[in-house]
């Protein structure tokens, strides 16, 4: 009897030595892992797809972490002990170290000697357990089977579906948090040894400008299982690859920039799908103290002349002057020209309206002052004791001084230890709008800058010439008629004066591009608000045509069609002012480079091809007289940061009363490619011309290609007319799957692809057979799922 208790006990404790070789699924009050059994003992969720215990980051290093069970590396979501910037990361040993679950119900991750790293400080008595959820979620519940501690209610550098972020927590990488401020508006802020301040959304511009809301309580911010991710004050990102059935994470990542993921199952590889800024040189520190964020040559880190790197492994620690500013005057100072660069924020100083030479001598007779930078459109002048957040903008109004010794000044070249840094990451969705003071919103190029503008330049040429002639028409007894139709133009738009406008524009000195009525160029109001503004040079109108012009404007007001905030005329010089639209064209988008492939989403194209036919719409059967654009082609139809469409350049434009059949026009309008065939008819030109454009531009945003310049068809050139013979085929089919951009790996929805595809071809039909784009409208939204009451305008 006793050999057998004996052999039923050796068996009993067999089996439990067994089961530790395996994951858990629970651990009970008096339960531990330990490190050594790391590749044995672990929490595992129901569905596999998390994993929780021990993490290896060294030889002798471990964490107790959260991670995806099948990636290519382990992906961790979630350390009890996370990354400090200033201390590093506090892992524990191999030997003896454990995770305990006490009597009292408190989770304990203990080092070798027994010092207590992390506590879940809980104290829910026996009966205590530990679960992994499916979601990634590690709990911990009571006997009543309560929750009292979760990790998603203590995030460290990751969100995972449906986790919220809400004020009380924060995402931290490096020196880098994700954050509610106390103006309810999400934030990212670089909290360094030295400086901390905020750089997104900019920190120059108030909520409302930035596209946020301040008014809200919730303060959360939440990823959904579709690949959106949503913030209580307006903010949004949408995944590229947005839809269900794809594993995917927020991560806010060691070089400042927070990105959404998504897992490709079959190769365990993540592919960032969404992230929040845009630029990466506004994320502070980026290139360390004394550093500058360059984007000559590709996006990099660069130390100033004379300057070194502190560690050539490590941008973080930044740059260090080879020499000393001292107050011996004998020793002498020059200034070394960085072009259309600044160091943001800790100025000694500001000036406005000196000269150059008089800022260089304030900063040369300052032993505290190391740069100026100088703005010629405005003579401003800042001075500068601290050299953080270097930056280099090709369209930055101003330049950076630095202040070196003569006998240094020819010693080092002025480009040193140099690190490429990454462009947006291959498949990201741009999402981040604020627009920042010194320019561009993504492309690193001056010439891409500008035409994405020249999309916005033109805005409403033929309807508006001129703005504004009150005084001239004063003094020659203006007929009531426009009078009236001023005033109403006064009460919705602001009269700006020509000095503010040369001010805003710092002297009309950064060109955004040029038409034939005139030249834009880049402003920021007093209100920090950034504007459009177009310098009028030919004008040929009647002052009754141009104020009949000037009322109808005064009553465009659709959420599809770019703004006119203002105008300004005063003697001779008459200029617009137009809103600023900040992600770029739809060109851009679907045909750009590397950093725009396969860019949008199925959700945003179809998103923007409703827009545009509403805005569309609006112009041909809604203003109270009939506005036909003319030029309707990607280059003119720009994206907001939510990816709503505002159809831009007006340029070519022409009224008729709403009786009229037709226009009279003198010469052909448009762009090849994108024209209707009775342009070169020579037959009478009505709205229809339009809705033939808007059928090439919602084939190109279904395919993804340039099909009005001709496709690639099985290996054969093939011009636009056999491609839309071929399109017919395929949906004769009664599938448009064969026509949608194969980028989106499959991802879209094949009722709106039909739906779009057909509309499109149905555009392209002869005139008489061409859909209203009332019509287009009604067709779209019997797919649109999120369609909601809301009216798109008002007069």
């Amino acid at each position: 009897m006793v050999a057998v208790l004996y052999l039923a006990l050796v068996a009993s404790l067999s089996f439990q030595h067994c089961s530790c070789a395996y994951p858990w699924r629970t651990m009970t009050t008096g339960s531990h892992m330990r490190a050594e059994d790391h590749g044995r003992i672990f929490l595992l969720s129901p569905d596999t797809t998390f994993s929780c215990g021990f993490h290896q980051l060294g030889t002798n290093a471990f964490t107790f972490s959260i991670w995806y069970t099948n990636t290519a590396e382990k992906t961790v979501v979630w350390t009890a002990n996370p990354y400090s910037p200033s201390t590093g990361y506090f892992p524990v040993n191999l030997y003896g170290s454990r995770v305990s679950l006490g009597h009292d119900g408190n989770l304990v991750l203990a080092d070798t000697n027994g010092t207590t790293v992390w506590e879940s400080k809980t104290s829910s008595g026996k009966h205590t357990t530990v679960t992994l959820l499916d979601s990634g979620n590690l709990v911990i519940n009571d006997s009543g089977n309560n929750t009292v501690w979760q990790s998603f209610r203590s995030p460290t550098d990751t969100l995972l579906p449906w986790q919220s972020l809400t004020k009380d927590e924060r995402l931290v990488s490096g020196y880098h948090h994700l954050y509610f401020d106390n103006d309810n508006v999400l934030r990212l802020l670089y909290d360094g040894p030295e400086i901390t301040s905020i750089y997104w959304p900019s920190p120059d511009y108030n909520a409302e400008t930035n596209g946020r809301t301040r008014f809200n309580s919730t303060r959360i911010a939440f990823l959904d299982d579709t690949g959106n991710f949503v913030s209580s004050d307006g903010f949004r990102i949408e995944a590229t690859d947005s839809g269900p059935g794809i594993k995917r994470r927020i991560t806010i990542d060691y070089d400042g920039n927070f990105r959404m993921y998504s897992l490709n199952e079959s190769t365990g590889s993540w592919t960032a799908t969404g992230q929040a800024v845009i630029q990466m040189c506004y994320v502070h520190g980026l290139c360390g103290k004394n550093g500058i964020c360059d984007y000559a040559g590709g996006l990099r880190c660069r130390c100033p002349p004379q300057y070194v790197m502190v560690d050539p492994t490590d941008w973080n620690k930044g740059c260090r002057p080879t020499f000393t500013i001292d107050t011996d005057e004998s020793h002498g100072y020059i200034f070394v020209k960085q072009p259309h660069a600044d160091f943001y924020g800790f100025d000694l100083g500001s000036n406005k309206s000196i000269s150059f030479q008089t800022c260089q001598d304030i900063c040369m007779n300052s032993s505290s002052c190391l740069s100026f930078t100088y703005k010629a459109g405005g003579g401003l002048c800042y001075t500068k004791g601290l050299l953080y957040n270097g930056q280099v903008y090709p369209y930055f109004p101003g330049d950076s001084y630095m202040k070196v010794p003569k006998n240094l000044s020819s010693s080092t070249p002025s480009i040193s230890n140099q690190e490429n840094l990454t462009c947006n990451p291959s498949g990201s969705e741009i999402m981040l709008g604020p627009a920042s003071m010194y320019g561009t919103n993504k492309d690193t190029t001056k010439w891409a800058y500008i035409y994405v503008f020249a999309a916005v330049l033109g805005g409403l040429e033929s309807l508006v010439i001129v703005t504004g002639w009150y005084h001239f028409f004063r003094k020659h007894n203006m007929p009531q008629s426009m009078e009236d139709g001023y005033k109403m133009i006064t009460n919705q738009f602001r009269r700006f004066t020509y000095r503010e406008l040369r001010e805003a524009t710092g002297k009309f000195k950064e060109e955004l591009g040029r038409g034939g009525a005139g030249v834009v160029y880049r402003g920021v109001l007093e209100e920090k608000k950034i504007v459009a503004v177009k310098k009028l040079t030919d004008v040929r109108q009647g002052e009754e045509e141009f104020w009949a012009e000037v009322t109808l404007i005064g009553r465009i007001n659709h959420i599809n069609l770019v703004r006119m905030w203002g105008f300004c005329s005063e003697g001779t010089n008459r200029l617009l002012v137009y809103e600023y639209v900040e992600n770029e064209s739809l060109d851009k988008h679907l045909f750009g480079g590397r950093c725009h492939e396969s860019l949008l989403g199925w959700s945003q194209r179809y998103k923007i091809a409703l827009g545009t036919a509403r805005g569309l719409a609006y112009l041909h059967h809604e203003c109270l007289e009939w506005v036909v654009h003319c030029d309707v082609k990607p280059e003119n139809i720009l994206l907001t940061r939510d990816f709503d469409a505002k159809i831009a350049d007006f340029g070519l434009a022409k009224l008729a009363k709403r009786d009229s059949t037709s226009f009279n026009f003198t010469h052909m309008r448009g762009t090849m490619g994108y024209m209707a065939p009775e342009w070169a008819l020579n037959s009478p030109i009505n709205a229809k011309v339009d809705v033939y454009s808007y059928g090439v531009v919602l084939l190109e945003i279904v395919t993804g290609i340039r099909v009005s310049s001709g496709v690639m068809l099985d290996e054969r050139q093939v011009d636009f007319a056999e491609f839309v013979q071929e399109a017919k085929q395929i949906l004769a089919t009664g599938n448009a799957t064969g026509l949608v951009d194969d980028r989106l790996h499959g991802h879209f929805d094949p009722d709106q692809a039909t739906a779009m595809a057909k509309v499109a071809v149905s555009c392209l039909e002869e005139r008489s057979k061409r859909p209203t784009m009332d019509d287009i409208v009604k067709t779209l939204m019997l797919c649109d799922d999120e369609e909601d009451d809301h009216p798109a305008y008002s007069h």
